[in-house]
């Protein structure tokens, strides 16, 4: 029996998630709900319904899971506890310093509900995190580095779309090569959050905003901006569209550690990513991973999870004989 989906609002990242259902043959999309007019929201695929995000109650016996699709700048900390209680969810929520707060509020909401919602899913958090755990257990002596980019933040920038006088914006996340290259030497450098990466910021102005304004808003946000070195740029809506309207991304993560009895021996375990569209693929996990929360909640364990929480057989769409044919 498919595993029946709901994307819970429908911007790219929505639209990704339409895309990795589609590549899912156990699952199907059961429809979009969406705070725009449903008349005026236009799926990949004609044969999906949408319908008003207020309407989603009345489906709660008919949807297995809800992938929401919102920003974590002032969405997904308002609608991931309040659709947890009623729905299994996940959520692609990347503010890392308040994750331990949105964790509380969503395990809180879905205990109550006897549903299960799996939080900050996508490539960081999500399988960046799951990769410093691991390099973390394998080589307890050494030191976490994580590069972002160079590429486009969702989260970031529409953090800056939120700001009063924006029309739209693209945040470049962009790693110092320096940096980049002291660690992989396993020179084991301490290095600030801003000698790591540079932000570059591609901003539209509606009429008669102010320019200045916007530049410190976006310079001193903190958890953003704040302690980077960041760049604003003010374009024209036909430059961000000609420029600036793909989203691709990517990064790496590093661990250098030492092993013998006297720490002499050196290792570097890298992983990474090169995407040519962000929020593609942060829905192919997203979609993964709604898989594992319809199985996890029916074997009756509720509450919120992190990736951490997650075994890999959950995520899988084969058997775990085939699994251990295959993979191991």
């Amino acid at each position: 029996m498919s595993i029946k989906v709901a994307i819970y609002g429908y911007g790219n990242l929505g639209k990704g998630v339409e895309c990795a259902v589609k590549q899912n043959d156990d699952m199907e999309l059961f429809g979009i709900f969406t705070r725009r007019d449903p008349a005026a929201v236009k799926p990949l695929e004609d044969n999906v319904k949408v319908y008003k995000a207020d309407e989603i109650m009345n489906f709660k016996n008919d949807i297995d899971v809800v992938i929401i699709c919102g920003g974590s700048a002032t969405d997904l900390p308002e609608m991931t506890p309040m659709l947890a209680e009623h729905f299994n969810v996940i959520d692609s929520f990347d503010t890392h310093a308040n994750i331990p707060q949105h964790f509380a509020n969503t395990d809180a909401a879905a205990s109550r509900g006897g549903k299960t919602a799996i939080i900050s899913v996508g490539w960081d958090p999500g399988m960046f995190s799951l990769n410093r755990a691991y390099a973390n257990a394998i080589l307890p002596v050494g030191h976490d580095y994580t590069f972002w980019g160079e590429g486009v933040s969702q989260g970031h920038s529409d953090a800056i779309r939120r700001i009063e006088g924006v029309a739209d914006a693209r945040q470049y996340t962009i790693p110092v090569p320096a940096a980049l290259e002291r660690v992989r030497s396993g020179e084991n450098p301490e290095l600030t959050t801003r000698e790591k990466h540079t932000r570059r910021c591609f901003v539209v102005l509606k009429d008669g905003a102010d320019a200045d304004k916007v530049r410190e808003e976006i310079v001193t946000m903190p958890n953003y901006f704040d302690e980077y070195d960041t760049e604003v740029n003010f374009i024209t809506a036909e430059e961000m569209a000609c420029d600036h309207s793909n989203l691709p991304h990517g990064g790496f993560v590093i661990r250098t550690g030492t092993t013998g009895f006297d720490n002499e021996h050196n290792h570097v375990i890298e992983y990474s990513l090169k995407l040519d569209s962000n929020p593609e693929f942060t829905a192919s996990v997203l979609a993964a991973y709604a898989r594992a929360a319809v199985r996890i909640n029916k074997k009756g364990d509720t509450g919120c999870k992190t990736v951490f929480d997650v075994a890999p057989a959950e995520l899988m769409n084969i058997t775990p004989e085939e699994m251990r044919a295959h993979m191991l």
